[in-house]
């Protein structure tokens, strides 16, 4: 988790966000949104060198779905198109209440990670994903219980305070995703990520999140940081100005050859377990 990280050429995780739960087909048509879609695109991400897939779930009319029964469908499928890809249910969720949160969690089996948002993030104009305290200690209570390693999601500076506020009740090493982009987010600069980087504890491993255009450019200097580096549609649909991507894969690859250029190499799914505790 530093620049000597990277000197040594310590492993980058790659983690794929296939779908998310906001934007769907009407934004980018290829955007996997059934099981077999989601599957078909977690199979062609792990062949370009991905080792987590982080997951949603969507109903038949392609709306995000909570349910503990349609996450199984998802998750199911995956494993079936997969051969050892590490599973990441996402709990995040815009005015979803608390109840419908959790259900992703309960998959048979469990899920090796789950995202835990540790603060509120306005979405569009009058949405707010709350994510007061209460919600937070819920969901990690329910990580604990069933053994899944939760991925600290930090939108912001405050939430990296929040973070490191429970950090001594996380499983070393701690797993911070840190989020650049538009709005209630960080500021998407490479100041930005270097300063939030220089206040995790010396245990930590992060992933570098940029959004849109940001990310290409923020991933690149995670990996220079030491870190492990998040791409995919759910988090841009855009492979270069103007050009949509032609899938999910498609940014797996280019994050697997910047990667190769830096000197460092791409962990397998095996690698990343042991480098983030699993």
């Amino acid at each position: 988790m530093s620049y000597d990280d990277y000197l040594d050429g310590k492993p980058a995780v790659v983690t794929a966000a296939l779908t998310g739960g906001v934007q769907g087909k009407e934004a980018h048509p290829n955007l996997p949104e059934t099981p077999a879609e989601i599957a078909a695109a977690a199979a062609t991400c792990e062949a370009a060198g991905a080792s987590i897939v982080h997951l949603h779930a969507r109903r038949e009319s392609g709306e995000r779905a909570f349910s503990t029964e349609r996450f199984q469908e998802v998750t199911d499928a995956v494993r079936d198109a997969t051969d050892d890809i590490v599973i990441q249910h996402s709990t995040g969720g815009t005015g979803a209440p608390d109840e419908l949160r959790a259900e992703p969690l309960r998959t048979d089996p469990a899920p090796e990670m789950a995202s835990l948002d540790m603060g509120p993030l306005n979405r569009y104009d009058r949405l707010t994903s709350e994510n007061t305290r209460a919600t937070v200690r819920m969901l990690h209570n329910e990580m604990r219980e069933r053994g899944i390693k939760p991925e600290l999601e930090v939108f912001n500076d405050g939430h990296l305070n929040e973070s490191l506020a429970i950090v001594d009740e996380l499983d070393s090493p701690p797993y911070f995703n840190l989020i650049f982009g538009p709005g209630t987010l960080s500021v998407p600069h490479p100041r930005s990520l270097q300063t939030m980087v220089s206040h995790l504890p010396e245990d930590a491993e992060f992933n570098v999140l940029g959004f849109g255009r940001h990310q290409l450019p923020l991933t690149t200097m995670g990996m220079l940081l030491g870190g492990h580096v998040r791409v995919g549609l759910e988090d841009n649909i855009y492979y270069r100005k103007g050009e949509l991507a032609e899938s999910n894969a498609q940014f797996v690859e280019r994050a697997v050859r910047i990667a190769g250029e830096l000197g460092r190499p791409i962990a397998t799914p095996a690698q990343a377990r042991e480098i983030l505790g699993l």
